[in-house]
């Protein structure tokens, strides 16, 4: 049965999307097979797996409103073992059309249900806001995973984000963990970075990766060829960084993190 975690933070510009699309690729060259769910209507984890947002479809949206399913959605990639369920701007209504369904927060879980024995891993690419969607995502997700920049503020949204977790938890998903924090944009030349770094992981002992992905050219190019960072330069930092975050994930230790 699929692990099922969400890469969430309600701060846009910090990784986010680059860590999902990256990890997912890292945890297919592993050999878990998985399938990234694009829950962003920008869609730039599907374009950043090189799949067009332009295409008939079907998409997410349309698995949302119950047009089609999960599986008729679904699109390889360039990486053995990641699919993609894919994103476009159509998503935007989504949260509009929704809005008046009964069970409106748990159309995402439902809808990938059918997944769920195929995969050993469903990451869902959440959007930089607490809107329908991204409840849909927590209530889905057996996990969270936060991307988290290295600035002044860090520590400030993630209180915020554990803030969320707690009300998700409340009412829709008691069982929804921590799996960990990583670190994005890291420079280790910068004090700064390695304040935030120690700050966080006083306050949060046992729940952050021990992976630190660094600021990197290569991982910010190559979301323009529409490739993972493992295909487009392997030997550069950002791909050595995400290739260790994925043998933490595997290994397990996050699964055991403490609740927020």
């Amino acid at each position: 049965m699929a692990r099922v975690i969400a890469v969430t933070n309600q701060k846009g510009g910090v990784g986010k999307t680059t860590t999902a699309v990256n990890l997912a690729a890292c945890l297919a060259a592993a050999e878990k097979r998985t399938v990234l769910v694009d829950i962003d209507a920008q869609g730039n984890a599907t374009s950043g797996l090189g799949i067009s947002r332009q295409g008939p479809g079907p998409y997410l949206y349309e698995v949302l409103i119950g047009k089609a399913k999960a599986a008729e959605a679904l699109c390889p990639s360039e990486v053995p073992g990641l699919d993609m369920l894919p994103s476009n701007p159509a998503l935007l209504g989504a949260e509009i059309e929704l809005v008046r369904e009964e069970g409106r927060e748990r159309k995402l879980k439902e809808a990938i249900e059918e997944l769920l024995g195929e995969y050993s891993y469903v990451l869902l690419d959440c959007p930089p806001s607490l809107g329908l969607l991204t409840l849909n995502a927590l209530t889905a997700a057996q996990s969270i995973l936060i991307p988290l920049q290295c600035e002044y503020y860090a520590l400030e949204g993630l209180t915020h984000l554990l803030r969320t977790l707690r009300l998700v938890r409340r009412s829709f998903n008691p069982g929804l963990m921590i799996e960990g924090v990583v670190f994005t944009m890291y420079d280790s030349r910068l004090t700064l970075s390695r304040q935030v770094v120690e700050d966080v992981r006083r306050n949060f002992p046992g729940r952050v990766f021990e992976t630190l992905i660094p600021r990197n050219i290569r991982l910010s190019e190559a979301p323009s060829f529409g490739k993972p960072i493992i295909l487009y330069d392997i030997r550069s930092a950002g791909a050595e960084a995400y290739l260790k975050l994925a043998k933490e994930v595997i290994d397990g230790t996050a699964g055991t993190r403490p609740r927020a």
